[in-house]
């Protein structure tokens, strides 16, 4: 962002004192070049510089808002996003998804707060109205999905004695630690708080990090394996340091769970259930991948170096036990010397995921104060549970690694397509898309024909393999788009055979069967709707094939 103190060389004359908040793609970002088509549609540029009048009124910094936030919310997409909001282009979409409008809008109250620092007292007022206007919108965006928390009377104790130890050791928090109604532990706001709060901050010095494994006698050992990764290290760290009487850490390790039940940990009978679905080959291909990683360091690190690697700490349940930890607890920090880490932050694992997140970032460590700062991204009332973001992640990556599916529509939720359009179209089809996927059609804005509610880039690859003409209600190009639904028909109607299961115990009591049936009932609810959306087009499809067969009738 900057100001502006020089007049323009364009045909708009403007004020030496106006302002321009400017918003540009990454270079480095994977999707710049689809994103800068997307800009270019609703007629802005990669770089777009927007300048404030110091007079403008409410009603013009406004309408300033909503040009900024049609940028930043394009800039923000990631890969689901971008792929699904093709048929957004051409018109701005009301939002794309919670995460990227908090983005957004976060985005543009940072860039005022930098311009507020070093602006002209004639500019401070237009900053401010436009600073307001992004708060008020954050409000009536985020008051949709606040809520008080139901907690239980369950005692807290060893979390109590974390929290003491934390703020003996210089955390500072406005959160309390609370039982939550189907959710476990949860951090819960003591007092209304607003965006840009800082609701705790950790002191770095009690973070767990590769530092603390350097400083011990089994650094020397792992650091002379080949291709010894920081975490594999940390991971092997923890399962020792979890049984050290002494060790600085011990009421952090008390409060974790002996049980993970993160997909790591599914039983046979949870497999079965998730057999002809994305998740049970995560899993396994998860696992596979673990025990090999055990059995090349155990037990010859125990055998060799039995003083430093107990055997008694270093079971394939431990290690497991380890790795579900680090993969459900863990965060990724960036040092002030730009080193990217995964850390285990005490008091920090309260916190849980939502769809809709208070916290949006919180993985820079702050070089003045020598500490993470979680900020808020929306406000948070008093007695509200606080969420953060653990990422852009599907209902596959959360049950495997995280034990959990997050309440909501989540527009990550989306199945892979593997579909080979034959050599013969590959001079034909033009894509900015190689691979395809679907999600639940519910989620689109657009079931008009031509759209039915399921992708655009999957259906005009579709319809370019058949018949690279454009796309018209003339009678050629209808019969092609029936041929086009009823080809996907074939393709979801294979996959909902394939989480077909009539063997399926929906009795069981068990954790881990019934999260499986959970995650594959939401695999059918997506693909249950992909086929009623392409039944739904077909019907729209034949109508207007009969009315271009009634027009051509009548000459």
């Amino acid at each position: 962002m900057e100001i502006d103190n020089l007049p323009s060389a364009s045909d708009e004359v403007r004020d030496v004192n106006d302002c321009s908040i400017c918003l540009a793609l990454n270079q480095n970002d994977h999707l710049f070049s689809k994103k800068k088509k997307l800009l270019e549609r609703q007629g802005f540029k990669s770089e777009n510089c927007i300048y404030l009048k110091c007079s403008l009124c409410s009603e013009e910094v406004d309408t300033v808002l909503k040009e900024l936030v049609q940028i930043a919310r394009i800039i923000h997409l990631n890969e689901p996003e971008m792929y699904f909001g093709e048929d957004d282009a051409c018109t701005p979409a009301d939002s794309y998804s919670p995460r990227n409008e908090m983005e957004a809008l976060n985005t543009i109250i940072s860039l005022v707060d930098i311009c507020l620092s070093s602006c002209k007292p004639v500019q401070l007022n237009v900053l401010q109205e436009l600073r307001k206007a992004a708060i008020r919108m954050i409000h009536k965006y985020g008051d949709v999905y606040s809520m008080d928390a139901k907690t239980l009377g369950d005692s807290c104790v060893k979390e109590n004695c974390l929290l003491q130890w934390g703020e003996s050791n210089g955390v500072r928090t406005s959160l309390k630690i609370a039982y939550v109604e189907g959710a476990g532990r949860g951090a819960i706001a003591k007092e209304d708080l607003n965006v840009g709060d800082t609701v705790l901050e950790i002191p770095l010095d009690i973070v767990i990090s590769e530092e603390l494994v350097q400083k011990t006698t089994m650094y020397p050992i792992l650091s002379k394996i080949e291709g010894m990764s920081s975490e594999t290290m940390l991971l092997i760290w923890s399962m020792k340091e979890k049984h050290i009487a002494d060790s600085k850490f011990k009421v952090y390790f008390d409060t974790l769970p002996e049980a993970f039940n993160t997909g790591l940990s599914f039983g046979v009978g949870a497999m079965m259930t998730l057999d002809g679905t994305l998740l049970f080959g995560e899993i396994m291909q998860a696992k596979e991948h673990l025990r090999e990683q055990y059995n090349e360091l155990f037990p010859t690190l125990c055998n060799n170096h039995p003083d430093v690697f107990p055997e008694e700490y270093y079971s394939w349940e431990k290690f497991l036990w380890a790795c579900e930890l680090w993969y459900s607890n863990s965060m990724k920090i960036m040092f002030s010397d730009g080193s990217l880490t995964s850390c285990l932050v005490p008091i920090a694992g309260f916190l849980n995921h939502s769809l809709h997140p208070h916290i949006l970032h919180y993985s820079k460590a702050d070089s003045d104060t020598n500490s993470l700062k979680f900020r808020l991204s929306r406000p948070c009332r008093a007695g509200e549970e606080c969420y953060l973001s653990y990422g852009n992640y599907s209902a596959s990556h959360l049950v495997a690694f995280y034990g959990f599916l997050p309440e909501g529509d989540n527009v990550n939720d989306v199945i892979p397509l593997d579909i080979d359009f034959g050599d013969d179209a590959s001079d034909i089809i033009t894509s900015d898309w190689s691979t395809h996927m679907v999600r639940g059609t519910w989620l689109s804005k657009n079931q008009s024909i031509f759209h039915y509610g399921l992708p655009s880039p999957l259906l005009e690859c579709l319809c370019k393999a058949r018949c690279p003409e454009l796309r018209t209600k003339l009678k050629g190009s209808l019969e092609n788009e029936m041929e086009v639904l009823n080809d996907l028909l074939s393709i979801f109607d294979g996959m909902m055979e394939n989480l077909e299961d009539v063997n399926e115990d929906r009795s069981s009591t068990e954790w881990d069967i019934k999260l499986a049936l959970n995650y594959k009932d939401l695999q059918r609810r997506i693909v249950s709707s992909c086929l009623n959306s392409c039944h739904a087009g077909l019907k729209t499809v034949e109508l207007a094939l009969y009315e271009c067969m009634e027009e051509d009738t009548r000459g």
